[in-house]
């Protein structure tokens, strides 16, 4: 039987394609047609309240997001059903408001639901555990250990003697507390009677739970190693993990060697794209590591796997990455042919984004290089076929905008760059007749919006023209550093 998918699923499809405006509008329509057919203060619309309120924290719009909760959380349930549902409302709304930086608000809303859980279940139910984990977990971040320890031990005990798997997460996170407490306790209890499953989702909850701590990583890989095997994908994922923190950390060393761990057991699996993807970063580990050299040889590697491999798309990602590293490194002949070459194979995929960041590469290149006709070529083409909200999209077009000015260096302006595209954002998602004038300048780091009306909005408009901006917002702030 085909499935039919969900408003929310195609929203989160949207998410992952880079599509944050587009979800969101969705969501919107939806919320707008489940209110004319079932009313404000329905379970259906409490629902959908839900669903929005989920993209927009997705999407780093936490304020918005609290307030798609809290309305959700005060619908009055109607049966069984609607109230575990209210239950999860004021879960999300706490953790919205967690997230948000509201930490006096999330603490009162986790507690109160917390409460209305153990009404609702019943201390030994793990439904009422379901309310004490997040409750722990914002105590523990605000610095009250030994209340959030005492939780999380209740939480697990109860998850435990249910057999549920989300003792993994508190699990986790009782590991992470007694890191914190620094008392020399085993960080995990005896894991043996515990399925691979809940040891699995120990790993991710870890990644999650604690991301800076190293010494809690390694003794989780040593546990996922031991438990599960070398080769399992969750041993795999939080190595992946200790790279990253060996990156943000500053331990190239620690981060070279956890890729190399990962890289040799893809090949032993005989996975050779993902093997070709750790080869990457391993080529981009060894060149911020200082050493440029393993970091070329390392590319030559991923070139020769990306051959193996066969897909135009993966070639011309090698090799606009090995022009890049090449031209880092003062060899502009070599880089110049790789990212020549990077164009070219990209040319022979389908992959437009593949196309137009080889070809934003190859001609800032040229830019550089003072070769500015060949360098307007090259980038009109990269841009044309591009998503024109891609970040190399508007790096592109900053520079686009430096060679079109005659300047080799510079690399245009990027935040006008990003002003533009943020005024285009929002102006293609509103009414046609409602602007009459939106200018829009980045000062301070941080966007300066004047906009003027052609008429009165109605009620229903002015609520749009605030989401929209508030999406805009999310969708570019994010950019304004962005430098290549």
């Amino acid at each position: 039987m085909t499935h039919t998918p969900t408003p929310v699923e195609v929203a989160f499809a949207l998410l992952r394609e880079g599509r944050m405006g587009d979800a969101e509008s969705l969501l919107t329509r939806e919320l707008q047609a489940v209110t004319d057919q079932h009313g404000e203060g329905s379970p259906a619309w409490a629902s959908a309240q839900s669903d929005l309120g989920t993209v927009l924290l997705n999407t780093g719009q936490h304020e918005r997001a609290v307030e798609c909760y809290r309305r959700a959380a005060s619908a009055a349930p109607r049966d069984n059903e609607s109230h575990k549902d209210q239950l999860t409302y004021r879960l999300n709304l706490g953790l919205a408001l967690r997230m948000a930086g509201r930490l006096d608000e999330a603490e009162a809303e986790l507690r109160r639901g917390a409460e209305e859980r153990l009404a609702f279940y019943g201390r030994e139910h793990a439904g009422y555990a379901f309310g004490l984990e997040p409750l722990a977990d914002l105590l523990r971040r605000r610095g009250d250990l030994a209340e959030a320890r005492r939780v999380t031990e209740e939480t697990v005990a109860n998850f435990w003697r249910n057999g549920h798997e989300r003792v993994g997460t508190a699990l986790a996170l009782r590991a992470a507390l007694v890191h914190d407490a620094g008392t020399g306790e085993p960080l995990f209890p005896d894991l043996r009677p515990l399925p691979d499953e809940v040891v699995e989702q120990i790993g991710r909850a870890v990644a999650e739970t604690d991301p800076s701590s190293m010494a809690l990583l390694r003794a989780t890989v040593s546990i996922l190693e031991g438990r599960l095997g070398r080769d399992h994908q969750a041993t795999l994922n939080a190595l992946s993990a200790q790279a990253n923190l060996g990156r943000d950390l500053g331990d190239q060393a620690g981060r070279v060697e956890a890729i190399e761990r990962v890289l040799a057991s893809y090949d032993r699996q005989g996975r050779p794209e993902d093997a070709l993807m750790a080869t990457l970063g391993l080529a981009m580990a060894q060149g911020e590591a200082g050493d440029a050299e393993a970091g070329l040889r390392t590319y030559a590697e991923a070139h020769e796997r990306a051959d193996r491999i066969g897909r135009p798309e993966l070639r011309s990602q090698v090799l606009r990455n090995w022009g890049l590293a090449l031209k880092e490194a003062g060899r502009t002949g070599p880089a110049e042919q790789r990212l020549t070459e990077a164009v070219a194979e990209a040319g022979r995929g389908a992959d437009h984004d593949t196309a137009g960041r080889a070809g934003v590469a190859l001609g800032l290149f040229l830019q550089h290089e003072d070769r500015l006709a060949e360098a307007r070529t090259v980038l009109e083409q990269g841009l044309a076929v591009m998503d024109p909200l891609h970040p190399d999209a508007i790096v592109g077009r900053s520079h686009l905008g430096a060679v079109l000015d005659g300047r080799s260096c510079g690399c245009g302006d990027m935040p006008e760059t990003i002003a533009a595209a943020f005024r285009d954002f929002v102006i293609t998602r509103l009414p046609a007749d409602l602007l009459d004038h939106l200018d829009v300048t980045i000062v301070d780091g941080d966007f300066k919006i004047d906009v003027s009306l052609r008429r009165e909005p109605e009620e229903s408009e002015l609520a749009r023209l605030n989401e929209v901006f508030q999406t805009a917002l999310a969708e570019f702030r994010g950019r304004i550093t962005t430098r290549n």
